[in-house]
């Protein structure tokens, strides 16, 4: 029985989620006012989602593939006395307000895709640093010392007994981040680099409700959907 509601929640929730996009968009699009109805066409709808989707793939990304690996080098124990620097100066960049960083960057760098990749990069590292090194701290000192007893090398200990142990702490810092990036993401307009944030910034400029309720409802709806995909992930690895 259990399985059974599983499996369907599994289909279910995509689809209503896919059901709720395409719908607030048909709806908007279709009873936008005349100067909105020129920007908000269906077209320009998939061109800067595909833009939103490409940012927040391509930053957490780079978020991930920089933060796990720095998260459990610092978690070893040669380099724990670096480990509150290394965390400091990341959350230096935490601290500092999402569109000061765009801004800071755009001045250093340019307007464009590759600056807001930056940017959302450096925004996301902190939840996946923070909480891989949480997940391999949390594992007690008495497991590693039985995995050595057993023969285990460093590297197999590693891999079949820290990282599964440590595995949803890591996934959890995962799925805030990109959550994040999701909504951090839609201030990427402000330097040229697209997005959904081109409606709500458009909107905002024109005072036109259904060009913000777009961009804003399908960011929203993003951010769900990457939340429920990443959880699902996590249950199946």
């Amino acid at each position: 029985m259990w399985r059974k509601l599983n499996r369907l929640r599994t289909v279910l929730v995509p689809v209503i989620l896919l059901a709720a996009g395409v719908s607030a968009t048909v709806y908007f699009v279709e009873n936008a006012t005349p100067m909105a109805a020129r920007l908000l066409v269906y077209p320009n709808v998939l061109r800067v989602l595909g833009q939103h989707l490409l940012l927040v793939l391509v930053s957490s990304l780079l978020a991930i593939a920089a933060a796990v690996p720095l998260g459990i080098i610092i978690s070893r124990p040669a380099f724990r006395p670096v480990a509150p620097v290394i965390e400091g100066i990341v959350n230096i960049g935490q601290t500092v307000p999402s569109l000061a960083v765009l801004a800071l960057f755009m001045t250093l760098f340019g307007l464009g895709f590759q600056t807001a990749v930056f940017a959302l990069w450096l925004y996301s590292l902190l939840p996946i640093l923070r909480n891989t090194y949480a997940g391999m701290k949390s594992i007690g000192p008495e497991i590693i010392e039985a995995a050595r007893g057993m023969g285990m090398k460093a590297h197999r200990i590693l891999s079949r007994i820290e990282l599964p142990l440590a595995f949803p702490i890591i996934m959890a810092g995962i799925r805030t981040a990109v959550v994040i990036n999701v909504g951090t993401a839609t201030l990427a307009s402000f330097i040229g680099a697209g997005g959904l944030g081109d409606f709500i910034v458009t909107g905002i400029s024109l005072r036109r409700t259904e060009l913000i309720y777009t961009g804003a409802a399908l960011s929203a709806l993003l951010a769900i959907f990457f939340d429920d995909l990443l959880a699902r992930l996590e249950k199946y690895v």
